[in-house]
């Protein structure tokens, strides 16, 4: 098997496991909130690691939406949408799986996007 082979057989094993422990996460239940968009930059060992499909396979099961692109320094930049509440929960999450290491959370507010309907990674 060619090294490509094995590094798209690897993708595909990781994503697996990721889309199977988000799946069976148990989520709190979440009262109606006001809509509200968050600037998240993430440090730490978080590229290389499976951080943002994790993101946005969480970010999706909470119905947030938003963006995360790996910055040049190793960081990895977010902004997420939704209520407050499961932008905190989303965090508290990411904090807690074992394959990342996050250093540094600076979480800043923006202006919502009004037609925005995903969660994409970049």
């Amino acid at each position: 098997m060619s090294d490509m082979g094995i590094k798209d057989l690897l993708k595909k094993v990781k994503e697996g496991f990721v889309i199977n422990e988000v799946e069976k996460m148990s989520v709190p239940e979440f009262t109606e909130a006001a809509i509200c968009r968050k600037r998240i930059l993430f440090e730490g060992l978080v590229q290389q690691v499976g951080f943002r499909f994790e993101m946005q396979m969480l970010a999706v099961r909470l119905g947030l939406t938003g963006k995360a692109v790996n910055q040049s320094d190793g960081s990895v930049l977010a902004e997420v949408q939704g209520a407050e509440e499961k932008i905190d929960y989303l965090i508290s999450m990411l904090h807690q799986v074992k394959r990342f290491r996050i250093d540094d959370c600076t979480v800043s507010n923006l202006p919502v996007i009004c037609d925005e309907d995903r969660f994409t990674c970049g």
